[in-house]
């Protein structure tokens, strides 16, 4: 192992925060960003503006990121240009030319690509980022399924891109996620579901078990 691998550290994103109580949580016990859904068809949905008060209050080096599912080129500059948003990540069907258009402008995002199998991963690098989250396949939602990838898939995903950092979703939880990470070595690990005792309500004891598992500590 070399000396870069001995000390790379996952990063942990837990997603779907919809309040400041979990925000707060999350914060205390390590997360390194927050996502706030702003898909309406999502049982995670919150207006940004609307909560915005406590969105602004979270530490400066908490990454804040926007999940956005299909929108509009000015829906998406619009989430953009706000002050307390970090990063977007567009988890719909955003085709290159789509995602190449916040490239060329030097915007960061994040491109969700559901593996369905492993023609999914082909030609990742045309969206024009380095950031991949890799999430299950649904047929009927767009995320924060519970449903668990398989972890096959991203076998040897590290040579194929290594110029990607990935990031792993899909069915992640405490009890499984120091196993994934093993197995694919991403660069963050990204989980809602698997730390919740309803859609958007977060566990603190959950959330703890699910940090600690990243950093290779018992739970």
């Amino acid at each position: 192992m070399s000396s870069t691998e001995e000390v790379r550290r996952t990063r942990v994103k837990i997603c779907g925060i919809t309040n400041a109580q979990d925000a707060g949580d999350a914060v205390e016990l390590g997360a390194d960003a927050l996502g706030f859904n702003t898909y309406t068809g999502s049982k995670r949905f919150i207006d940004l503006k609307k909560e915005s008060g406590w969105i602004r209050e979270l530490p400066p080096f908490v990454t804040k990121v926007a999940v956005m599912v299909n929108p509009t080129p000015a829906e998406a500059e619009a989430v953009f240009a706000l002050p307390y948003i970090d990063i977007v990540q567009f988890h719909g069907h955003e085709d290159e030319k789509f995602c190449g258009h916040f490239a060329k402008l030097g915007l960061p995002f994040i491109k969700a690509i559901a593996v369905k199998d492993e023609s999914s991963l082909d030609d990742i690098g045309r969206y024009g980022t380095p950031h991949i989250l890799i999430d299950a396949y649904s047929p009927a939602e767009f995320g924060g399924t519970g449903r668990l990838i398989d972890a096959a898939l991203l076998d040897g995903f590290a040579r194929r891109h290594g110029n990607q950092r990935l990031i792993l979703s899909g069915g992640l939880k405490p009890s499984n996620v120091r196993a994934a990470i093993e197995r694919v070595r991403p660069y963050a690990v990204d989980v809602a579901s698997g730390v919740e005792t309803a859609p958007g309500r977060k566990d603190k004891t959950l959330m703890r078990e699910f940090i600690l598992a990243v950093q290779g500590n018992a739970l």
